[in-house]
């Protein structure tokens, strides 16, 4: 059953947004070559507390941490760890607010560069095209969620440009309704398997985290580390991940998850 918001509990979600926007952002100005998974997590626990919301994955029964990473081949649900980042590492990261009694969720992914331009290199730009390319299909997908249309809408959206440049879209992984739960329906997949005039309907005060899964490679993933939680391409290709929280509102889409 898809949990409708008010006015007033959008408004809510929309400051735990704002908080969450901004920690993200520091905690990406701070994603560098020697810099431990870890490092990143804390810094993020303690902005978050210091902005007056609480770490929404904390909230998730048996996760211990702030963040998620998903550094290279990992897809989500990485556990931060003391491996300390490398030049050229893909490192994604996924993090949740709690506040006031309701969630909101975001994920970006980066490569950790240097100054050095001499070190760009063809596998390089093959990265940055992959990385331009899940967030692309991002920001298309939350252009088609407006009124009248359909959760299958940003479904396609996200397919057509992830498929069109040769990507996968991770088909055991989707985005999701949240609010007064990190994770609530309706499920939003990046890829579309039945007909859009199946799929739900987009109404007025739903919230929902649109998230773009995908990998170089093929799609198929694996559970790794055997800690329940990470998640790996099968194949060992780069993963990347995108994720905003929006909501559809009488004045059309908003984005929740975005700073000043």
């Amino acid at each position: 059953m898809i949990d409708l918001k008010t006015e007033q509990e959008v408004e809510i979600m929309r400051t735990g947004g704002k908080i969450l926007a901004e920690v993200l952002d520091e905690v990406l100005k701070n994603v560098k070559a020697g810099v431990s998974e870890l490092e990143l997590d804390q810094l993020a626990e303690k902005l978050i507390l210091k902005k007056g919301g609480e770490p929404g994955f904390k909230k998730v029964d048996g996760y211990k941490h702030t963040i998620c990473i998903s550094t290279n081949d990992v897809v989500v649900h990485g556990i931060p760890t003391d491996y300390k980042l490398k030049v050229g590492d893909v490192v994604g990261i996924d993090c949740g607010v709690y506040y006031k009694g309701f969630h909101t969720d975001m994920a970006e992914t980066l490569r950790v560069s240097t100054q050095n331009s001499k070190l760009k290199t063809q596998n390089y730009d093959k990265i940055d095209r992959f990385l331009a390319t899940g967030e692309k299909a991002m920001w298309e997908g939350i252009k088609a969620a407006k009124l009248g249309n359909r959760i299958g809408d940003i479904s396609k959206a996200i397919q057509k440009i992830i498929e069109g440049q040769g990507y996968s879209v991770v088909r055991s992984l989707i985005g999701h309704g949240v609010g007064r739960s990190l994770h609530e329906d309706p499920e939003v997949p990046g890829f579309l398997d039945e007909p859009i005039l199946k799929t739900p309907l987009l109404k007025i005060g739903m919230t929902i985290a649109v998230e773009v899964i995908y990998n170089m490679g093929k799609s198929d993933v694996i559970y790794s580390n055997k800690d329940g939680w990470t998640i790996k391409s099968k194949d060992g290709s780069l993963s990347g991940l995108f994720e905003r929280t929006i909501a559809i509102t009488d004045k059309g889409m908003i984005v929740l998850t975005q700073g000043q």
